[in-house]
Order: C-alpha cells, then sequence, then structure tokens
C-alpha cells in the first residue's frame, strides 16, 4: 500500500519514534516517499511519524521547492542541542491541513543528526528553518504544535481539531482507516516487537 501523509488524531502522531539502526534499501525507498509527500503537500518538511513510520527520521527541503533538490535534506536521530532567542509566528503541518495557529519557538537551534552515510553531522539553523527543525523533532518526540499553542490560539483552533477528530473517527467507522489498536500493532511490528 502507497504511504499517505496520516491526520490528526492518527496513533502514529502520539508514537514516540525509535532510534534508526540501520540505513538500507527500505529506508532510502521510505525516503524517497516522504518526499514526494512532502512536495505534494507543499510542505518544507515531513517527519516520519507522519506517514505512520515510527523512527527518528525526517526530510526537509526548506525551499519547498522540488525544482531545488540541492536543498533537499534527510536526517537520522536528530537531537537539538542547543537553543537561542524567542519567536512567535504562525504555523501548520501536513497532518492538520489548512490550520495555521501562532507557535511560540527556539528563534535559533543547533541539531545534531546523522546523514546517509551515517556521519554525525552539526547544524544551526534560525527563523523559518529553525521553526521547521523544531517543529519536526517535536514530531519524533509525540508532540503536535496543537499542543506547543497558547490558550488563544488553542481556543481559536479548537473546532478545527474537532473536525479532524470527527473526519477520523468516520473514517475508521467506513474502515478506510484500520483501529487505532491495530494501527499500535503495526507500529510495534515496523519496530521489530512482538
Amino acid at each position: 500500500m502507497p504511504r499517505k501523509i496520516v491526520h490528526y488524531p492518527h496513533p502514529a502522531l502520539r508514537h514516540k519514534a525509535q532510534p534508526v539502526t540501520s540505513i538500507d534499501k527500505e529506508l532510502h525507498l521510505q525516503i524517497g516517499e516522504m518526499m514526494e509527500l512532502m512536495y505534494q503537500a507543499n510542505g518544507l518538511g515531513l517527519a516520519a511519524p507522519q506517514v505512520a513510520l515510527p523512527f527518528q527520521l525526517l526530510v526537509m527541503n526548506i525551499t519547498g521547492d522540488p525544482d531545488k533538490p540541492e536543498c533537499e535534506e534527510v536526517f537520522l536521530n536528530p537531537q537539538i542541542v542547543e537553543k537561542k532567542g524567542v519567536m512567535l509566528g504562525e504555523e501548520g503541518c501536513l497532518s492538520f491541513p489548512g490550520l495555521y495557529q501562532d507557535v511560540r519557538r527556539a528563534e535559533t537551534i543547533k541539531v545534531h543528526a546523522y546523514d546517509l552515510k551515517g556521519k554525525l553531522v552539526e547544524k544551526v539553523a534560525s527563523d523559518l528553518e529553525a521553526r521547521a527543525w523544531q517543529h519536526e523533532l517535536d514530531h519524533l518526540n509525540g508532540v503536535l504544535f496543537i499542543d506547543m499553542m497558547g490558550p488563544i490560539a488553542r481556543l481559536a483552533a479548537r473546532s478545527s481539531v474537532k473536525k479532524f477528530e470527527k473526519a477520523f473517527r468516520e473514517a475508521q467507522e467506513k474502515g478506510e482507516i484500520p483501529p487505532n489498536l491495530e494501527i499500535e500493532k503495526l507500529l510495534a511490528a515496523l519496530e521489530g516487537r512482538p
């Protein structure tokens, strides 16, 4: 079955991602699919849990332009090691299409991650790129941008969030999305757990 971006409240979005332990053909195929899905949805970044993969993997092209492959980046097992400053700005999420709210983030971050050669890389990002990084790294920990909103933004987003929940329940009732327990079992199987 082809991968697709899952929408809130899909259980994969709250599932804490496991470290990537091997770089193989399967991983490269998954990365290709993720890049394609990110571009189809006009995104700047996409984390593996957003396509129901329970791994610490993210893809990014801060330009959002598929004609700029030189800007494509893939990171495995990323961690923020330093944060500086504060910025407030509008944020959206491919797992909440059409929902945008202000979210407070660090203005500059330093990240450690591994590239596809298994080499440790260090990256410093600011402004929009720092926002994208923090957003995607939150996904790897089961944290969503609705969790990061202030009280007023959360109130403003409440009706949209309820619509996502209703649409998800209806899709499950129609059999278009498996029950949550089945999804949890699938995530565990992907992780190699019984």
